[in-house]
């Protein structure tokens, strides 16, 4: 690889590092048999369970494991331990997990036990406050969350947790305070695909709610999605959330608006695989819901546009031309079906 300097080993020095691999390997295998042999014979002491956080440390991708330990915690340990204890040990996992995803922050199996952890949080610390540690947790877990999308905004993985972190919090976080981190997050960023994602999600509960005015709070979105559109023209995830929000295709007056703005970015980029696509996209949206608008030669126009820039686009994007030649047949077949 460049920039990486390359270490020659001399002959003794190779071999003495492939012994130590064998070794290391060795280890690992034995290791692994020990851990499995007592997890066929239910083996649900504080011994195995010790042996369970050696294994996954080398290795926090075998998923059985985790397994185990989680069946060593439900069966051998936590029956004969108080509520308080069981916090502790909790406490104690999540923190062996937080080490493990600042090496690993992309195992899904670490994820996992994280949130099986929250799970068995009991309850308390009073009758009186039967969700004070449950809420305690939860908070906790959401700031740990958030220093893993300081580190890395794009980590789906940690969004796909965040989601399930804000779903199971006993008191709820306001959706507009999830709204208003996910503006921080996209205009670091307009690239972080899974911000405009969860964005959506929030927006969608707010308008079924009835929490924020879907009419205005759309326009706000596209004036959002558009300066996102004209810094990166490029970018995958600003086009899929414009799809999004404009929807089936079935406001005329929107998607003519936007086939507009389209249009007027495609002038500043012709070569725009994006633009270029939304197009085609919205005009055959047009063809579809509100033909009835238009003269038989306004559609046929429209069609000569299609086909003009799926032919363009067989050109600037090479790699899926068979998909462009598939979607001309399509628009030739509209063509066709015109009166």
């Amino acid at each position: 690889m460049h920039g990486v300097k390359r270490i020659r080993y001399t002959k003794e020095a190779l071999e003495a590092k492939r012994q130590k691999d064998r070794t290391k390997l060795a280890e690992y295998l034995a290791l692994t048999d020990e851990v499995l042999t007592k997890k066929k014979h239910a083996d649900w002491s504080k011994a195995a369970f010790d042996l369970t956080t050696r294994l996954l440390q080398v290795n926090p991708e075998f998923y059985t494991v985790w397994n185990y330990r989680r069946d060593i915690l439900l069966n051998g340990i936590f029956p004969k331990t108080t509520p308080v204890e069981i916090n502790d040990i909790l406490a104690t996992d999540l923190s062996f997990t937080t080490a493990a995803l600042k090496l690993h922050p992309k195992v899904y199996w670490i994820w996992n036990h994280r949130r099986w952890c929250l799970e068995q949080v009991p309850d308390g610390p009073t009758e009186e406050d039967p969700n004070g540690w449950k809420q305690a947790y939860w908070n906790k877990e959401l700031f740990v969350v958030e220093k893993m999308l300081d580190v890395d905004a794009r980590n789906f993985h940690a969004w796909n947790y965040r989601r399930v972190v804000l779903g199971s919090m006993p008191v709820k976080r306001p959706l507009r305070a999830e709204l208003d981190y996910t503006t921080r997050k996209i205009e670091a960023n307009f690239s972080n695909f899974s911000a405009w994602h969860q964005r959506s999600k929030v927006l969608a509960t707010l308008w079924e709610k009835g929490e924020l005015d879907q009419v205005k709070s759309k326009e706000d979105e596209y004036e959002l999605v558009k300066n996102a559109m004209y810094t990166d023209p490029n970018d995958q995830s600003v086009w899929i959330y414009h799809r999004w929000l404009v929807g089936t295709g079935e406001d005329y007056d929107i998607l003519i608006r936007e086939i507009g703005a389209i249009q007027d970015l495609l002038d500043i980029q012709p070569d725009s695989k994006w633009c270029l696509e939304s197009l085609v996209f919205y005009k055959r949206a047009l063809l579809q819901y509100h033909s009835a608008r238009m003269s038989a030669a306004e559609q046929h126009n429209l069609i000569d546009q299609c086909l003009e820039m799926l032919e363009t686009l067989r050109t600037v994007d090479p790699y899926r031309r068979q998909r462009y030649a598939d979607m001309r047949k399509e628009v030739l077949g509209a063509r066709n079906a015109i009166a």
